[in-house]
């Protein structure tokens, strides 16, 4: 019982229950708000989604690093975002580097 005026703390499940990444769509927001923060670039988009082997989330996302004129000149890369099961960011880094305008491999 908690005295007057007083607030009741969550226990640490119940934070947890409320933070837990809902599903893919909120992984991948989740991915892009972290790391738009962190990189400072224009993202254009998610393009991979997947669980990791601990319960979390792996989420490719793709941005603008280096915008040219015409656009298909411009330099995009597609960063690896790693969530943990809460949905807080573990790491990050850079996997591909490529013009928006070159053919997948």
């Amino acid at each position: 019982m908690t005295e007057p005026g007083e607030r009741r703390r969550r226990t640490t499940s119940t934070t947890t229950r409320e933070r837990a990444v809902r599903d893919a769509r909120d992984a991948a927001r989740r991915a892009a708000d972290a790391l738009s923060e962190l990189i400072r670039h224009h993202l254009e988009g998610v393009s991979a989604v997947c669980r990791s082997e601990d319960g979390g989330w792996i989420v490719h996302v793709d941005v603008l690093e280096v915008a040219r004129i015409p656009d298909t000149t411009s330099l995009l890369a597609t960063y690896q975002v790693e969530l943990d099961p809460a949905g807080d960011l573990v790491q990050y880094r850079r996997i591909a580097r490529y013009r928006r305008g070159a053919q997948d491999q």
